[in-house]
């Protein structure tokens, strides 16, 4: 299964940014998703999940900001970025896990991408 992260960037404080993530192909509708996020030095973070069935999760660190979805029809998850603050930069990832799991663990994900970088200034 290969994922496939756009969309990262440099951005101010409080500009925004949307992540997108093409995903496993015709089965996408069978998947759980995450978007992670890792800053230098620090582990690497779920910050929003969504499960096959379309329920989210988000870290509290980003809710009320981020906003996880996804397109069945076109294999994609998005993250809407708003209100983005400098403490947001990282190196964000998209993660798969077949059936319906709502879980923002790494250990929970085998799909990974190779990661869209975004830099809040």
């Amino acid at each position: 299964v290969q994922l496939v992260e756009s969309g990262g960037g440099s951005v101010q404080a409080g500009g925004s940014l949307r992540l997108s993530c093409a995903g496993p192909g015709y089965t996408a509708y069978q998947y759980s998703w995450a978007w992670f996020r890792q800053a230098p030095g620090k582990e690497r973070e779920g910050v929003a999940a969504v499960d096959s069935d379309g329920r989210t999760s988000y870290a509290d660190s980003v809710k009320g900001r981020f906003t996880i979805s996804k397109d069945n029809t076109k294999n994609t998850l998005y993250l809407q970025m708003n209100s983005l603050k400098p403490e947001d930069t990282a190196m964000y990832y998209c993660a798969a896990t077949l059936g319906s799991w709502l879980t923002r663990a790494n250990a929970d994900f085998g799909y990974w991408g190779q990661g869209t970088q975004v830099t809040v200034s």
